[in-house]
């Protein structure tokens, strides 16, 4: 595996420094050199170490690095103190009455992009139609939405103004808030922090009572969550509500649910949905949603698939054709300024990224034990999952359907099938398809930990004879060695690492990161899972905090507190499932997904809970897979579903890696299909074989884009960067020993590559990389012209703020390859009179200005050379 191939990010970084702000983000460089040292030195390209008892103290101002943290949501944050002057915040125009502002009380402690906020909901409420609020988590998608409602309702008057206000009929009709019910507490809570409203909760006994407040006006606010909404849809939906919000509303994504049809009987033009997660699955989730908000928006759902959806998966595939992919490119830009009118969409890197020190998505492929590797092809070679593998051959009968339709539609012999029409023995209209899904979760389980296949005692009795006799088949001369088919509890047995690989990589990786004094959410989806996890941490003398679906929510956030205040809390073992909202834990800068899920929305979510306003560290996650296994699908999935996602909806230009297109049967490639998801991958590096793959090739059509200008600008870009590079300096300067000696380019590759081959197979990893890499090609400002792309206020730009600025100008822009960017490197060091090593060492020692004059000459007489 080439070194850029897997980054790690073992280093720790310090709290942010106030006698020398702004703090450059840490370096990302290699986990194998990571790891041989397991106390990076200080100095060139790392921050000062600050030790994790000072982190956690008193600092120099009194106040703590990690503060205690209200039991409130996004805006807990954002409401400590004052962001700006005490002055309100006038949304309404020139001239314009009732004059319409948000209250100086909660503009002075609003961030200049949650006013940007605000104006969009206004506009959206004084034009009557609805939209989406679509920032990332921790953003304030809440403050933003209160600060609104406090200037609709004039928050600011006084109190004779209100009343003459009531006098002249314009009292306001009440607002409806429909959000998850994890999180109504959360927004009771904000209300009472940010304005004076009359808050009533419709959930529980006492709903009856709250319609008779509803219908003497006494009520402004009315929150109810999603299950309660749906059931009494037709009470709430007679009342004409002044404005819906609709919190998470990524939910509203299936039409066919009853909660998208009961919400589509709201009385009520004004609707606004917060989401941080527009688009998660499929293209047509954002139809959907829009639909919802501003009816007939995007046009007809008919109309949205053939002219949006459909070109823009089939120009996305790899072997696309020229004019597929100009076609899509052409929809895509026309969707993205349609969804601009009902959207505004901002990442933290946008927003607050220079308040943070970063973030690195790595996804870690271990390989799974000999006896795993083991199972899992036993698993494949079950009765019910052959019965799918060989569907579509032709019968044994000699008759000319396939075999699915035929005589091996039903599987008498297969353990699972046996138990899922154990009260119909000629089985279901859905055979043999049924079995898909039980038979994914059973190697998804087989992936992660073999004790997951054997029975659960909680389980039926029925149900755990099948699991006990599944286990016995998958497990057959082995059994001994995983202690029986029976579910084991004893403690040694469950703690060791010896039979799963992910284990064995975790436990040498959370033994690097707390002795840097790094603290860790360790996320899983499983409950089980999670049980085995906490013997572990257990039986290797970690202090650790635990949170499941079984933990009340009366706890939650005193657990959050307490693992956020505490510098002996060192890991957060976390349900993926529970701890998807509402948890904000910035102590932390080290986050495990120890199993991937289909929706690439909820490993990002778990993410977020550290990764928000208030982290002082560069945090770094690790998502866990078992290579080989179903699980490199998953992930290829997400990448696939978050490729789209940027496509549609933030106009990204993305690489085209796979041939396969969602609910296509003609292009099924390599992702789609119940004959790719049963696949045998033990002998293949799936993933990293389609990345490597299609991250050396340009298509030409792409090619035919660029122009000679872009490429020569892109290159020039290119210098700086390898130059200032540690990836790079790594490459080059990697061995001491050798000065003196001439090393060349490909020596020195190779030395590197065998360093960090060695190095990972010593914790179990057969590969990585890091997933903003592969999944975010160019930027979404594509197609802009340069006066659209630069900033909207007319602060001052910096040379190289516009340098930047000019190279995204450039549509499509082809990127150099590492070959190029090393001969240019090496033709760098020519013109410097110097070899490699002795050219990388004089980087390390020169100034920002040396470097800067230095490329100046270089790039002038690159250009005399070129006229000449």
């Amino acid at each position: 595996m080439s070194e850029n191939r897997f980054k790690d990010c073992l280093t720790t970084c310090s709290a942010i420094s106030d006698q020398n702000p702004p703090l450059r983000k840490p370096p990302r460089s290699s986990v194998s050199r990571q790891l041989q040292r397991l106390d990076p030195p200080e100095g060139l390209y790392q921050l000062p170490r600050q030790p994790i008892k000072e982190s956690l103290a008193e600092e120099k101002h009194g106040e703590p690095a990690f503060p205690p943290l209200r039991p409130h949501r996004e805006s807990r944050s954002f409401s400590l103190d004052a962001r700006g002057p005490y002055e309100p915040l006038v949304l309404s125009s020139p001239g314009e009455s009732p004059l319409v502002q948000v209250p100086a009380s909660i503009n002075c402690r609003l961030l200049e992009h949650q006013r940007e906020g605000v104006r969009f909901l206004y506009c959206l409420y004084k034009n009557d139609h609805g939209g989406v609020l679509g920032d990332d988590m921790g953003l304030g998608k809440t403050i933003q939405t209160i600060a609104l409602l406090a200037a609709v309702f004039g928050k600011d008057a006084e109190p004779i103004q209100q009343h003459d206000d009531l006098n002249n009929n314009t009292k306001k009709g009440p607002v409806l808030i429909v959000c998850p019910t994890s999180v109504i507490r959360n927004w009771e809570n904000e209300f009472s922090e940010w304005a004076e409203f009359s808050v009533a909760v419709y959930h529980g006994p006492n709903r009856e009572m709250i319609l008779e407040k509803l219908d003497a006006h006494c009520v402004e606010i009315l929150i109810t969550s999603f299950d309660t909404f749906r059931i009494h849809d037709r009470i709430l939906s007679e009342i004409n509500w002044e404005i819906v919000v609709v919190d998470e509303a990524h939910r509203l994504k299936n039409e066919k649910s009853r909660l998208y049809k009961a919400c589509l009987g709201i009385k009520t033009r004004k609707r606004i949905g917060l989401t941080g997660t527009i688009m998660q699955n499929k293209i047509l989730e954002l139809f959907n949603l829009f639909d919802w908000v501003s009816p007939g928006s995007l046009g007809t759902r008919e109309h949205f698939r053939d002219f949006y959806e459909e070109p823009l998966k089939h120009g996305q595939r790899s072997s696309a054709p020229d004019r597929f992919v100009q076609v899509a490119d052409k929809r895509k830009q026309h969707l993205v300024s349609v969804l601009k009118k009902y959207l505004l969409r901002r990442t933290k890197e946008e927003t607050i990224g220079h308040l943070m020190l970063g973030k690195e998505d790595n996804v870690v492929f271990c390989a799974m034990s000999e006896l795993q590797k083991r199972v899992y092809k036993r698993m494949l070679e079950q009765p019910d999952i052959q019965c799918l593998i060989n569907k579509d051959l032709p019968c044994s009968c000699g008759s000319p359907l396939t075999q699915a339709e035929c005589c091996h539609r039903i599987v008498p012999n297969g353990v699972i099938w046996s138990y899922l029409h154990r009260d119909s023995p000629e089985g279901c209209d859905s055979c043999p398809f049924c079995l898909v899904l039980p038979c994914l979760i059973k190697l998804q389980q087989i992936s992660n930990h073999l004790e997951l296949i054997k029975p659960n005692p909680k389980d039926e009795i029925d149900k755990q004879k099948k699991d006990a006799e599944l286990a016995s088949a998958v497990f057959d001369a082995d059994i001994d060695l995983v202690g029986g088919s029976a579910q084991n509890e004893n403690f040694m047995g469950l703690s060791d690492v010896e039979h799963c690989g992910k284990m064995r990589a975790l436990e040498k990786l959370m033994l690097t990161w707390t002795s840097n004094g790094d603290k860790i959410l360790l996320f899983s989806y499983s409950v089980r899972m999670l049980d085995i996890l906490e013997k572990f941490l257990i039986r290797k003398g970690y202090c650790f905090a635990r949170l499941d679906g079984s933990t009340p929510m009366s706890l939650r956030q005193s657990l959050v507190d307490d693992f956020n205040r505490s510098p002996s809390k060192q890991v957060f073992l976390i349900s993926t499932r529970a701890g998807g909202l509402g948890l904000n834990l910035v102590s932390a800068n080290r986050v495990v997904i120890f199993d991937p899920n289909w929706n690439p929305a909820q490993d990002l979510q778990a993410q977020d809970r550290s990764f928000r306003y208030g982290q002082k560290r560069h945090v770094v996650v690790f998502r866990l897979l078992a290579a080989g296994s179903l699980e490199e699908l998953v992930y290829s999935r997400q990448v696939y579903k978050q490729q789209l996602s940027n496509i549609a909806v933030s106009g990204k230009m993305e690489k085209r890696y796979f041939e396969g297109v969602q609910d296509c049967k003609e292009f099924k490639g390599e992702l789609f299909g119940i004959c790719n998801l049963f696949r045998d991958l033990s002998d293949k590096l799936f993933t990293s074989e389609i990345i490597e793959l299609h991250g050396k090739q340009q298509p030409e059509s792409e090619n035919a884009h660029c122009t000679n200008e872009s490429t020569k600008l892109e290159m020039d870009h290119t210098i700086r960067s390898l130059l200032i590079n540690p990836k790079f300096l790594e490459h080059h300067c990697h061995n001491e020993q050798t000065e003196g000696n001439e090393v060349t380019m490909e020596s020195s590759a190779l030395s590197m590559d065998s360093e960090n081959k060695m190095k990972l197979t010593d914790f179990g990893i057969v590969y990585a990389h890091r997933n903003e890499e592969v999944v975010n090609m160019g930027p979404s400002e594509e197609g802009k012209s340069d006066e659209e792309i630069k900033p909207r206020d007319n602060t001052q730009i910096s040379p190289k703020t516009q340098e930047s600025i000019d190279a995204v100008g450039f549509c499509k822009r082809k990127q150099p390859t590492k070959e190029q960017k090393l001969r240019e490197y090496n033709r760098i060091a020519q013109y410097m009179g110097m070899e490699i090593f002795q050219f990388s060492r004089w980087i390390l020692s020169a100034s920002s200005l040396e470097l800067d004059q230095m490329l100046q000459k270089y790039k002038k007489k690159k250009k005399q050379g070129t006229e000449g």
